[in-house]
């Protein structure tokens, strides 16, 4: 019985070994880079299917374990060390079999993305080719003007650029095809592929360098013509300013020194002509490289300055003849002058016997008086208007005489002072015929303007909100009396006729006919709005009867919101309070309809009007703090309802892990202890990630103590205290009962020691292959190489996680008072997110190069302080706001107490990893056991040890992580 478990226990581990073997060799043919792309493809493929038959050797290790053990339990002593030794080898076998399962997929897979992606990189390149030859090749297209020639020069300069920058990409794809040939062999990466490549670059650029020096020259031949355009047109307008200096002078010069100018002038345009023709001659030569219609601009502006020119000419020979007809009009001059002087003093005659026939008179004049001198100005106004004629006649004497150029100003003089006279005296004319008018027509019209005044004041009483009653009385009272003065005004017609003449009596009466209906009009109105008024006071008498209950009901709906200010004992109570709080709303919004029907009653009382807005504005003020303090109370049951919740997880835990703990120390033996090694080990997993599920529990309950009452807060603090007195037993509970296990397994210990230490050597990073063995002293080698690595990893790493958390706290410390600086601070937080991956990756290098024989106590205070940093940042990025604070207090809080009694920082830290030590004794044990325990190698994968992957150089714009 005991010959047939050592019997299946070979047969299976010589099974698995030819299949490893086998799988070894395929890997063998396909390990290489070289060849096509459709090779490469080939291979790939054929290693994949390799890494599926990857869970085909663990169901063999699987199947070899189980006969291990029933070998081990049925043969004798001195035949189990044969069994284990075969049980190594074959697990050794199996690693080296995984590992290069692994390496020689990821290898062909990198090659594949690297040729990928220089494909890629040589189609955009021969695109860019085509794109720049398809631009450089039309010719050079003739241009408007200087203007378009620069942008055409600066654009070829841009495209010389884009040429000359494009050689940096060429270079780097250069680069990186030859890389690539070095490690595929094929000919499409191979040195003429590179060559042709530089030539069709080379092409391009000397045709963008050709373009642009012969865009050069034509810019700058025509920017020449411009400036001697400019230089000509400067020029031009010298001499214009010098010619209108000599027309416009005015001085005593005499004739001949101004035509003495001109003839110099004159010579000066002469010399310009020669100028133009030079000009004319420039321009041909820029026309040939310059479109039709900036040619044709060109001759246009050319010929422009032709006219200019000739303009000039014309202009001063004209002056000379104007010098000419100068003299000749002076002798005509003076005889039109003494003409002048003789009829403005036979005009000042006349007037001076029309002003002394008029006399008003002294003192106060009676009604016939008035109207005798009223006919007496209205005959001289007569006399003044046939006198009108001699001053038109004078004035255009005067126009005959500023004809010439001699001074006209003795001339001018005398003509305004006689025309002064008769202004003054036609307006002493109209003077005293205005004034006789108004003291006729006060005399008739004093009814009219009382009447307007009195309508005046009639209509601002109509338009007045609230007028007093007593004030439409008397206006009732006035209007009748205007009503008799108005039908005696319209019995004086004769009277009217007489005095003023048809026309004006008949305007008079008809003022007085509209004014008596105006008053008839306004009479109604004053009737009218009496009886308003009165109606009015009995809707006075119905607003009071209503106002009054809803100001006593608003009082008491704002009494109920005082009470309910006060901070509830417990969860029922916040609940009623928030009944209670939506019932007072409902009432509140019962009032807004009763308000309504009572504004109805004021639409025309003003202080009805302003009591009713008062009173709505004190119910809309009443409605928004209702509402404010419906959405705290909301909120302070959501953190409630939140803290009960993680609380009640958080103890069902504790108390389901303290129930196993306490069976594990009731169990005894070191059989029944490795059979709960999984559970234990699953449990201790869980220690840190419960330890900041603690410490959020107590940031929630920070959340409801700040919003609840005295009794409440003592209640939530109990619970906390109790809390944090269960987690402190479930600590020691596990760390006795570790001490306990290491005292019982210290040699099971120091064999899983052993093992690690093979394993580590076994997956380090120096990967070789099968069949290739190294030298004692490149391994020397290798190994103070990781050492060094090693410690400058731990450096780097160290230094890069005190930063993150420097800055993290800083972000936690921000007060966030604006919607703006919420989102701010949650980006800063992403941003910090971001950078995880790359503090992961720097983590596992530095697992990954850790020497056999460096310190653990380091790695592991470095692995809790990674840890602890990530739960902060990920619970920060989850939590709303004001529990985010909370927890950055607890933190900083935290960190600062254990820092005054330990002296720091670092010390606590020390303090949390020697506290950890028995459970990290046992995780590196269960480590350690892995190696016996094929069951777990997921959790021990190569891809850590995969160096050629994290070696391999990233090219082109490949940026993820290597394969594996």
């Amino acid at each position: 019985m005991t010959q047939q478990p050592q019997d299946e226990f070979d047969s299976s581990v010589e099974n698995a070994e030819a299949w490893m073997k086998a799988i070894q060799e395929r890997l063998r043919i396909n390990d290489n880079t070289k060849g096509p792309r459709s090779a490469l493809e080939a291979r790939l493929r054929e290693t994949e299917k390799i890494r599926e038959l990857e869970p085909e050797g663990s169901l063999k290790m699987d199947l070899i374990l189980v006969k291990a053990d029933a070998a081990l339990r049925s043969v004798s002593e001195d035949k189990k060390h044969e069994v284990l030794s075969k049980l190594k080898d074959i697990k050794a076998l199996w690693e080296e079999t995984a590992i290069y399962i692994t390496h020689c997929h990821s290898r062909i897979e990198w090659v594949w993305l690297h040729w990928s992606e220089y494909l890629k990189a040589q189609d955009e390149f021969y695109a860019w080719i085509h794109n720049m030859r398809v631009t450089l090749e039309p010719d050079i297209e003739l241009q408007l003007g200087v203007k378009e020639k620069q942008w055409q020069l600066s654009h070829a300069q841009v495209l010389l650029n884009d040429v000359l920058n494009q050689s940096v990409l060429l270079e780097r794809l250069l680069e990186e095809a030859a890389s690539l040939f070095n490690r595929i062999g094929d000919p499409s990466v191979d040195e003429d592929v590179q060559k042709k490549m530089r030539m069709e670059y080379e092409g391009i650029k000397e045709e963008a360098q050709s373009r642009v020096k012969l865009l050069e020259k034509i810019t700058k031949e025509h920017e020449r013509y411009s400036a001697n355009v400019n230089r000509f047109q400067s020029w031009l307008n010298g001499v214009t300013e010098r010619l209108n200096g000599c027309i416009g002078e005015i001085t005593k010069s005499s004739a001949e020194d101004k035509l003495k100018a001109l003839q110099e002038i004159a010579k000066n345009i002469r010399n310009g002509g020669k100028k133009w023709k030079h000009l004319e001659s420039q321009c041909a030569d820029v026309i040939q490289n310059t479109s039709p219609l900036g040619a044709e601009r060109m001759k246009y502006e050319l010929e422009e300055l032709r006219k200019a020119l000739e303009k000039l000419k014309l202009l001063c020979n004209e002056e000379e003849d104007r010098l000419l007809k100068i003299l000749q009009s002076e002798s005509a001059y003076e005889s039109q002058a003494r003409r002048l002087e003789a009829d403005v003093q036979e005009f000042r005659k006349d007037l001076q016997k029309l002003e002394n026939d008029l006399d008003p008179g002294v003192g106060e004049k009676s009604e016939d008086e008035c109207v005798a001198l009223w006919r007496k100005c209205n005959a001289t106004r007569a006399s003044l208007a046939v006198e009108e004629s001699k001053v038109e006649r004078l004035k255009a004497q005067l126009k005959e005489l500023l004809h010439f150029s001699q001074d006209v100003q003795p001339h001018a003089e005398s003509v305004v002072s006689a025309i002064q006279e008769y202004q003054s005296v036609r307006g002493k004319t109209s003077k005293m015929s205005v004034d006789t008018e108004c003291q006729l027509r006060r005399l008739f019209q004093n009814p009219l303007q009382d009447f307007e005044q009195w309508k005046l004041s009639v209509k601002m009483l109509l338009d007045a909100p609230e007028p007093a009653l007593a004030q439409i009385e008397a206006a009732l009272a006035e209007s009748s009396q205007f009503k008799e003065k108005l039908m005696t005004l319209q019995l004086k017609k004769d009277l009217l006729n007489n005095v003023l003449g048809e026309e004006e009596a008949k305007s008079l009466l008809v003022e007085v006919a509209e004014a008596s209906k105006e008053r008839e009009i306004l009479h109604k109105s004053l009737l009218q709005r009496k009886r308003k008024l009165q109606n009015l006071i009995l809707q006075h008498q119905d607003f009071d009867a209503g106002f009054a209950p809803l100001q006593n009901k608003l009082s008491a709906i704002k009494a109920k919101v005082d009470l309910e200010n006060e901070p509830q004992p417990d969860l029922l109570g916040k609940k009623t309070q928030l009944q209670r709080l939506q019932m007072i709303q409902d009432d509140l919004a019962e009032l807004a309809i009763q308000m309504e029907e009572v504004e109805k009653l004021v639409q025309s009382n003003t202080t009805h009007r302003h009591e009713m807005n008062q009173l709505s504005s004190d119910s809309q003020a009443l409605k928004r703090s209702l509402e404010v303090m419906i959405q705290k109370s909301e909120e302070h049951i959501q953190k409630h309802w939140t803290f009960n919740d993680k609380l009640s997880d958080l103890q069902q835990w504790i108390t389901v892990t303290t129930e196993k703990l306490e069976s594990y120390q009731c169990a005894d033996g070191e059989r029944s202890t490795e059979g709960r090694v999984a559970d234990l080990e699953r449990l201790l997993a869980e220690f840190p990630d419960k330890e900041i599920h603690l410490h959020l529990v107590e940031a929630h309950g920070q959340l409801v103590m700040e919003n609840s009452s005295p009794e409440e807060t003592a209640h939530v603090q109990a619970e906390l205290d109790q809390l944090k007195e269960s987690w402190r037993s479930l600590k020691e509970m596990a760390t006795s009962l570790l001490k306990r296990w290491q005292l019982n397994r210290p040699l099971a210990g120091e064999k899983k020691k052993t093992d690690s230490v093979d394993s580590r050597q076994i997956s380090g990073p120096a990967f070789r292959p099968l069949g290739v063995d190294l030298s004692h002293k490149q391994e020397r080698r290798g190994e103070r190489q990781n050492k060094s690595s090693h410690l400058k990893l731990l450096h780097d790493f160290e230094e890069w996680l005190q930063g993150e958390n420097t800055k993290l706290t800083k972000i936690l410390a921000l007060e966030s008072s604006s919607v703006e600086e919420i989102k701010a601070r949650h980006s800063k937080l992403e941003e910090l997110q971001s950078n995880v991956p790359d503090g992961q990756r720097l983590f596992e290098d530095l697992l990954h190069l850790h020497p056999v024989t460096g310190n653990t106590e380091d790695l592991e205070d470095l692995r809790y302080r990674w840890m602890l940093y990530k739960s902060k940042l990920r619970e920060s990025l989850s939590l709303p706001v004001d529990t985010a604070e909370v927890i950055s207090q607890l933190f900083t809080s935290v960190a600062s107490s254990t820092g005054k009694r330990s002296g720091g920082v670092c010390a606590y830290l020390r303090r949390v990893c020697w506290a950890a030590l028995p459970l990290q004794l046992l995780l590196l044990l269960l480590l350690l056991l892995a190696f016996l325990l094929p069951v777990v190698e997921e959790t021990h994968s190569c891809k850590l040890a995969n160096n050629f992957a994290r070696s391999f150089n990233l090219m082109l714009r490949y940026e993820g992580p290597p394969p594996t």
